[in-house]
This record gives structure tokens, C-alpha cells and sequence, in this order.
């Protein structure tokens, strides 16, 4: 995964901050339990797990591919957070671990479709019965694409996301849009 700098100091911007805590999130996780054990997978850095950390009812896990992003969290949550290095496509975590998995406007990042499917089988696989995966992703547009010039760019298209998680053995997909984004729900049945 690659980011240019722009994107780098934006992703890492208070003003990225306010809008994930005050906007995207309550949105994103909107009627969603998390539950005594919750996975973000790609966190980079670290906005979107600061507000899970308030919100997350039981112990919360990160899962960050970018070993600098991984060691950046490890020492400003120390052991209030699991941090684990590891890419979301072959996540080193054991079946069944979690209540849920979730992951924000990361998506666009994983390389291909494949990649992204792949993702969509892990979280599956780690969740428990009855877990849910949730989350949000940017849609594809000019502005979307002008942020990631030079980045891994691989928008997912809301309308191909049921039958996607669907494949991945999920049940009841839920995809809501708003705006230049898009949310999902999952179950594990």
C-alpha cells in the first residue's frame, strides 16, 4: 500500500480527527453492538481507533499491515490495545476470536478486488457466529481519486459489496450511501 504525502498529512490531520469522531464513525457504526471482543483491521494512523477505544465495550484489537503504523500505536496505547502487525488478507489471528470486525475507509487501499474479497473471507473467518463485520469506504469519484494520485487506489463499488460478502459466507448485507461514502453490515451466521 502506498500513500502520497498529502494523503499521509491528511489521514494524520486533527481536521481528519474531528470529522471521523464527530461524522463518520457515529454514522458508520450507527445500531452497531460491538461486542466483548472488536478487530479494526487498517488502522494507519490511529484516528478511527481512538474513538473505538471510548466506544468498544470489551477489548479492543487493531490489525495494521505498515510496521512503522503498527510500532506508532503500540507505544501511544501500550497494552490498553492489542496491536498486531499483519496483513488483512492472512490475518495471523485464530478462528473465532471476535464479537466484531470493522474497518474504515481502508478499503480503497487493499490492491485488487481479489485482495479485498480475500479480506472479506478473513474477517469472516475470525468473527464468531453471530458477529458482525461493519464499516465504511469512500465512493469512487474525481475528488476520491485526486486525494490518492500516486496511492493504491481500488475503489469498491457499493453495488458489487452484497454479493462480495455474500461469497465471503456472510448473511444479510446492509449497505447504506451517503454522500461520497458508503457503509456495510454483515452477519456470521
Amino acid at each position: 500500500m502506498t500513500m502520497n504525502r498529502y494523503h499521509q498529512w491528511l489521514c494524520n490531520s486533527r481536521m481528519w480527527a474531528r470529522a471521523v469522531e464527530r461524522d463518520l464513525l457515529p454514522w458508520a457504526l450507527d445500531d452497531v453492538q460491538l461486542g466483548a471482543e472488536t478487530l479494526e483491521i487498517g488502522p494507519g494512523y490511529g484516528a478511527t481507533t481512538r474513538v473505538l477505544e471510548r466506544r468498544a465495550g470489551g477489548r479492543l484489537s487493531v490489525l495494521e499491515v505498515d510496521g512503522g503504523s503498527a510500532e506508532r500505536l503500540r507505544a501511544e496505547y501500550g497494552d490498553r490495545i492489542e496491536v498486531v502487525q499483519g496483513d488483512g488478507c492472512a490475518m495471523p489471528l485464530p478462528d473465532g476470536r471476535f464479537d466484531a470486525v470493522v474497518c474504515f475507509t481502508m478499503l480503497h487501499h487493499v490492491p485488487s478486488p481479489r485482495q479485498q474479497d480475500q479480506l472479506f473471507a478473513e474477517a469472516f473467518r475470525v468473527l464468531r457466529p453471530g458477529g458482525i463485520f461493519a464499516g465504511c469506504d469512500g465512493r469512487a469519484s474525481r475528488g476520491f481519486r485526486l486525494i490518492h494520485l500516486w496511492d493504491t487506489y481500488v475503489p469498491v463499488p457499493p453495488g458489487t459489496l452484497p454479493e462480495r460478502l455474500r461469497a465471503a459466507g456472510f448473511r444479510t448485507p446492509d449497505i447504506s450511501l451517503r454522500n461520497d461514502y458508503f457503509r456495510f453490515r454483515a452477519v456470521r451466521p
